[in-house]
């Protein structure tokens, strides 16, 4: 076995050798991974800092927060009901329904409360600093129905553990990923059902330390539409009359994206997309538009239970006194395994940020020349839906 990994690793160092001394492109790559080297030591030592001012502001707080409950120091009424405040905020989606009366260290609480709060609501305000008491006097509704107080509202998820919230601390994900580490490299030394778990209970926690992206958004279970999030902007000087009438046209996009193998539109809604990932593995799926306003907004998602969840939204502005047309485009969307799956993908050499930026470049091209970048056979005139109008009858 040994034997083995020493020739993997001979190999491995070999291969890397050629690559950095090569007579002809040598010299550019070792200058490459001198500057690469460079960025990820500046990017440790910052990361370094951050990490450990966090650690610094937070043993801090803890201990000063330790010290004012040891203390016990007596608290204001004004201050208290301020902090009652706080907590109701965090817990209740309807705090304003809620009468808050404070007599020294006791609080007294009537108003209106939805049964699904008013358990939380008590339990959260029992913890508030400079609480002895909690008198309840709610008056506790299985529904809104038609109370004046209850309508409307947002639900509040209230205080959660800082290891369930979808961003971490700087800290916490040091920490985190040590721990993961750690138990990666036990787990990797033992045999059986306990190791194999191990070793990938440290994997994933690693992996969620390093990328601070919540492990749905990671392995893509449970994730939705917003595994991976693109955000691009471009501005092309054609009207927004047309640049939307392209966009619109989404049985098109084939003619320059070159992804897109397929899209049939089923009226003026529903659209079927065939389109080729990495490794050429084709995915299919069908989609909705779900905001449509000319010249101003398109949103479509996918319906639900397709292979690839994915939506997304274009915003059109004309600019330049209506000679050019700003987009804002944000794309999303679940490829199989999450961020995980589009990581191996980077690797197979499918981006898809930058097979966007080559389409984007390419409608471009197309709207202000008449041809798109590296499709010289295609002119506007073609990418021109039938049944509507091309661009030069808009005017």
């Amino acid at each position: 076995m040994s034997a083995a990994w020493w020739a993997i690793g001979g190999f491995g160092t070999g291969a890397g050798l050629m690559y950095l001394v090569d007579p002809r492109s040598g010299r550019r790559r070792r200058a490459l991974a001198q500057d690469k080297a460079r960025h990820a030591l500046h990017e440790m030592e910052n990361a370094a800092g951050v990490v450990s001012r966090d650690m610094a502001h937070r043993s801090r707080g803890l201990f000063f927060e330790t010290l004012a409950r040891v203390k016990s120091r007596h608290v204001d009424e004004p201050t208290l009901e301020a902090r009652v405040r706080a907590a109701l905020g965090r817990v209740c989606s309807h705090p304003h329904a809620i009468r808050v009366h404070v007599a020294q260290d006791r609080v007294r609480l009537d108003g209106a409360v939805l049964q699904a709060e008013h358990r939380r609501v008590i339990s959260r305000l029992q913890h508030v600093r400079g609480v002895r008491k909690v008198e309840d006097q709610l008056e506790v509704h299985k529904q809104a129905g038609h109370h004046p107080d209850l309508q409307g509202g947002v639900e509040r998820p209230g205080d959660k553990p800082e290891l369930l919230q979808r961003n971490w601390a700087p800290s916490m994900r040091f920490l985190m990923g040590l721990g993961g580490l750690g138990m990666l490299g036990w787990g990797s030394s033992r045999r059986g059902i306990l190791g194999t778990s191990a070793t990938v209970f440290g994997a994933m926690l690693t992996l969620r330390g390093l990328t601070n992206l919540e492990l749905k958004r990671l392995t893509g279970v449970g994730g939705g539409r917003q595994a991976i999030i693109i955000h691009k902007d471009i501005t092309v000087h054609a009207p927004v009359e047309e640049v939307f009438a392209f966009w619109r046209a989404m049985e098109n996009f084939p003619r320059f994206m070159r992804h897109i193998e397929e899209i049939r539109t089923h009226g003026e809604e529903r659209s079927h997309w065939r389109v080729k990932g990495p490794a050429g593995i084709v995915f299919e799926w069908e989609a909705t538009i779900t905001r449509l306003i000319p010249n101003k907004v398109l949103a479509w998602k996918s319906i639900e239970g397709s292979t690839v969840q994915n939506s997304g939204i274009i915003h059109f502005e004309p600019v330049q006194e209506g000679r050019a047309t700003r987009l804002d485009i944000r794309l999303s969307y679940n490829p199989p395994a999450g961020a995980l799956g589009h990581a191996f993908a980077r690797i197979l050499g499918a981006d898809p940020k930058r097979e966007m930026d080559g389409d984007l470049q390419r409608f471009k091209s197309l709207l202000e020349t008449g041809k798109a970048t590296g499709h010289e056979t295609v002119t506007r005139e073609q990418v021109a839906p039938q049944g509507r109008p091309t661009p030069e009858s808009i005017h």
